[in-house]
């Protein structure tokens, strides 16, 4: 850094509230410096309190010469309120005095307030839920919109939903624009983020993959050029052409753990973004103009994160990982699985995006859980700041195995009724006679927890990243690519894929013991539907919702998906032999139509984000979609057929 060039500022990215309770509260945050802070409390209505940060409430962790994430974790001895405004603010403390945000993060308030504000809810009576957040779509973004709505009710606490639930693709660390790539590196010298050696690449470490003339758009062409190199290539890194959902953009793949920490800051916050530019790198005719275009989208983007990150300050966030999250078709199948972890480029890329989850999503689901991989993951980044800014390969590789094995990102809230958040990704159900073919979504010991966790429960509300009960023709596409052979050519993953999976899932719903309202919160697919679903032939059963709301920031291409809903309604109608002849004939599934669709329409195509209002039982009073062009879509009952 030379002598002219601005000082950092102290926060980078947050806060982010993360998993609050009346006794304990997470919250998430980057600095340039280890900071120290005091937090403030001031629940309406009562008298504030002020708590200082030291070390039994903050882990500091370095993961830059200028880059350290702060993990707040501060447990109450006096609970706070519930369904009241909480007004809170958070200082840092130097010489010169403290500083709250009105001084260092002004964007984040709403206008004519000092202080930010959260509500800790008496049940989940609301929750604000939604997937695919991708920077490079050209479109508006979902978290704007929300928090347009938000600031709309303010002062009506009543009205705040209790969480907001993403539900995967946080970030899409395998689809990345040129231009947002460019931001990456710039941002990674800004701050002097760790670097990294790269055993079986053809560049040696990060410093040379960041400088090499195929770091952009072509990094498909810096894969070892071995035989396992070139399947690796084909599978992992090909960017191979889906005729049904979307061309798989692997040219950008982030591969270090910075670029993929780089890349959370430039998609949560607007601060990084004032230290950056995208500039072109040389770049022959085509992939000039592509960035050019794409940078105008980014552009858009950049302009909507001081809303983004106004929203995650104000509603506690819980977040699951997709594919997309760490790398498309992640475990897709067990041949997948066999080729990517028998190299140690593509399991060190793997494990990077997992470090990164860890440290930004997963730890704020469940922090005691999740206690020794942080801790362990800490001590990593506090050897690199010892050594000059340089990860210990060895002490790396052995953390980010121990990151692949683990058995334990999915989640429960209490509450009423109860949230249950699904680990799809990493407890797959792998196809041991065809290991080419999907593996179910959870593995038996997996979803026998599930079944468990939902005996005799008279309600629940179930997180699955991939809807439970899609749409059955392009369910029925995916059946016939894998029948092929090709089901990386299609995102064949859904619960009906696996046969073994598919069943024990209809069997945990059709047992004696399973009586109460379950509704189903899901994302991936980039469209939004909703489901009301009933058992047949039993008086006394449960009731069923499928809601499903995606993307966030990206959507399905509008006239194949206009296609797929005209010939779902024609080729699966109630009285359909297709119909018949599906692994969900014991079930009387309802779709409901949109209210701003045309007549007939089930699929909504649109980024945005879901809203839904649950009674005492636990089922949905009302299902909403934020449209991020600004108006709300409903999805009411469905008439009996």
């Amino acid at each position: 850094m030379t002598d002219d060039t601005p000082p950092l500022p102290d926060v980078l990215a947050g806060p982010l509230l993360r998993r609050l309770s009346t006794e304990r509260l997470l919250l998430w945050l980057v600095t340039s410096r280890p900071l120290d802070l005091s937090l403030m409390l001031h629940p309406e209505g009562h008298p504030p309190r002020r708590l200082l940060l030291g070390d039994d409430r903050l882990r500091r962790v370095p993961v830059g010469r200028h880059a350290w994430l702060h993990l707040i974790d501060v447990s109450l001895a006096t609970p706070l309120p519930t369904g009241t405004l909480i007004d809170y603010d958070l200082k840092v403390l130097g010489e010169a005095g403290e500083r709250g945000i009105a001084d260092w993060g002004p964007h984040l308030l709403h206008e004519g307030t000092n202080y930010l504000s959260f509500v800790l809810g008496e049940r989940h009576h609301r929750l604000l839920h939604g997937s695919c957040r991708k920077p490079h779509h050209d479109g508006p973004d979902g978290l704007v919109r929300a928090d347009a709505w938000l600031a709309e009710r303010r002062r009506e606490p009543q009205e705040w939903p209790a969480w907001l639930l993403m539900t995967g693709d946080q970030v899409y660390a395998d689809d990345v624009a040129g231009p947002m790539l460019v931001a990456i590196h710039a941002l990674i010298a800004r701050l002097g983020l760790f670097d990294e050696t790269l055993e079986g690449a053809t560049v040696p470490d990060s410093q040379a993959l960041y400088r090499d003339e195929a770091t952009y758009y072509r990094r498909a062409a810096l894969l070892p050029d071995t035989e396992s190199g070139t399947a690796l290539r084909e599978r992992f890194f090909g960017g191979v052409r889906k005729p049904v959902f979307t061309t798989a953009n692997a040219h950008n793949h982030l591969i270090t753990f910075a670029e993929v920490m780089a890349m959370y800051l430039l998609a949560w916050s607007p601060v990084p973004w004032r230290l950056v530019e995208m500039s072109p790198p040389p770049l022959d005719g085509e992939h000039h103009h592509r960035f050019l275009v794409e940078r105008a989208i980014i552009e858009r983007f950049v302009e909507g994160l001081p809303a983004c990150a106004r929203l995650l300050a104000h509603l506690p966030t819980l977040m699951i990982f997709d594919d997309h999250d760490v790398t498309d078709d992640w475990n897709l199948t067990a041949d997948w699985e066999q080729v990517a972890y028998g190299h140690p480029f593509s399991r060190r890329i793997i494990g990077n995006a997992m470090l990164a989850y860890l440290f930004c999503q997963g730890w704020g689901n469940d922090p005691d859980r999740l206690a020794d991989l942080t801790a362990r993951g800490a001590e990593l980044m506090e050897q690199a700041r010892q050594r000059e800014g340089w990860l210990l390969a060895e002490e790396q590789d052995d953390l980010l195995r121990q990151l692949r094995r683990f058995q334990g990102w999915e989640f429960r809230i209490p509450g009423s009724p109860p949230l249950l958040v699904l680990d799809t990704r990493t407890r797959r159900w792998r196809s041991e006679r065809h290991p080419t073919r999907p593996s179910g979504l959870m593995d038996w010991e997996a979803l026998i927890e599930l079944q468990e966790a939902m005996l005799d429960a008279p309600s629940a509300i179930i997180v699955s990243p991939a809807p439970m009960f899609g749409v059955k023709l392009i369910e029925a596409v995916q059946r016939l690519f894998v029948l092929a052979g090709k089901p990386l050519m299609v995102d064949a993953e859904n619960w009906m894929a696996h046969r073994g999976a598919a069943n024990v899932m209809l069997n945990i719903f059709r047992h004696s013991r399973t009586p109460g309202n379950y509704v189903i919160l899901s994302g991936d697919v980039h469209y939004s539907f909703t489901y009301d679903i009933q058992l047949r032939h039993r008086q006394e059963g449960p009731r069923l919702w499928q809601v499903t709301s995606s993307g966030i920031k990206n959507a399905f291409p509008v006239s194949l998906l206009d296609w797929f809903d005209r010939l779902n309604r024609w080729l699966y109608a109630p009285l359909s032999p297709l119909n018949w002849f599906t692994k969900r004939r014991r079930l009387a599934i309802h779709p409901r139509d949109p209210d701003r669709a045309k007549a007939g329409e089930r699929l909504w195509n649109g980024c945005g984000l879901g809203l839904v209002d649950f009674d005492a039982a636990g089922r949905p009073q009302a299902i909403r979609h934020l449209d991020a062009r600004g108006y709300e879509v409903g999805f009411p009952p469905a008439r009996e057929q």
